[in-house]
């Protein structure tokens, strides 16, 4: 049965990430993920600043609560280095070698990747065969340590143009390329609403390599009931074509976190 999940880098952006934690906990969420190890989110800038990986691992056990994912590299490539460089690739696979102790201290079995933005200059095979060798590279690391590695497309209309990989459809290509069970791909339905529209038949298709979701509503990222996305029946489609992981409310609320979290679980709730 599907479950839902919260990024607490989104929600109550005026606490510390424990504080955070245990509001998501108390609404009654049973997973959380967040971005970058060593960035912080205040609700609009990320700041330099390590997560106590240490203390999220006991607050999150102590209230019995999953961390679903984190992410390895960053669309800009300052964290991680970007898959569409070959010149990039040992960076990003130290990362990766670096982050996977902290996931296996947070008992977290999943890692978010990015492509990474267009590099100029360089052709779309060119880039597009650099991000599959390096995720083939990626894909002997994590199998020998039960991660999986979920690629990301995004939006370029809105949130974040220039970058390389802006479609499932593109995506899902990439994936079924590399087939390997350890490299899947994150449907973000808030990022593929803008990009491609068709959520429903293009999960259909894909289900099988679809590691995780992330949900916002269209316009403007916010609670999944506002806006043009009937986020009810998605959910209810998922669960009916048997997906059993978390879909990831990584969007900006429009009130007060705790109210807003509160709504959101109260329509969605499957």
């Amino acid at each position: 049965m599907i479950k839902i999940g919260v990024c607490i880098e989104t929600v109550f952006t005026e606490l510390p990430y424990i504080e955070r934690i245990k509001r998501v906990a108390k609404i009654g969420f049973p997973g959380i993920e967040f971005w970058f190890h060593n960035r912080r989110f205040d609700g609009a800038n990320l700041l330099e600043e390590i997560k106590d990986i240490s203390a999220i691992a006991k607050v999150v056990k102590d209230l019995g609560l999953e961390v679903t994912d984190f992410v390895v590299n960053s669309p800009e490539g300052e964290n991680g280095g970007l898959l569409v460089k070959p010149e990039d690739r040992e960076k990003y696979l130290a990362r990766l070698r670096e982050l996977i102790p902290l996931a296996h201290r947070l008992n977290c079995k999943k890692l978010i990747t990015c492509t990474g933005n267009k590099v100029e200059g360089r052709s779309y095979e060119e880039q597009r065969k650099s991000v599959i060798d390096t995720l083939e590279q990626a894909s002997k690391i994590v199998e020998k340590e039960n991660i999986i590695l979920v690629l990301e497309p995004l939006n370029t209309l809105i949130d974040h143009p220039g970058y390389f990989l802006d479609s499932v459809r593109e995506g899902a290509k990439i994936i079924r390329e590399i087939s390997h069970p350890h490299i899947r791909l994150l449907f973000d339905i808030y990022h593929m609403q803008i990009m491609e529209g068709n959520i429903l038949s293009t999960i259909e298709k894909n289900i099988d390599i679809i590691g995780h979701f992330h949900a916002a509503n269209v316009p403007g990222r916010h609670e999944l009931y506002l806006g043009e996305l009937n986020y009810p029946n998605i959910i209810k489609r998922i669960d009916e074509l048997g997906y059993e992981g978390y879909i990831g409310l990584e969007y900006f609320p429009s009130m007060d976190s705790d109210k807003s979290l509160r709504r959101v679980k109260e329509r969605i709730s499957v």
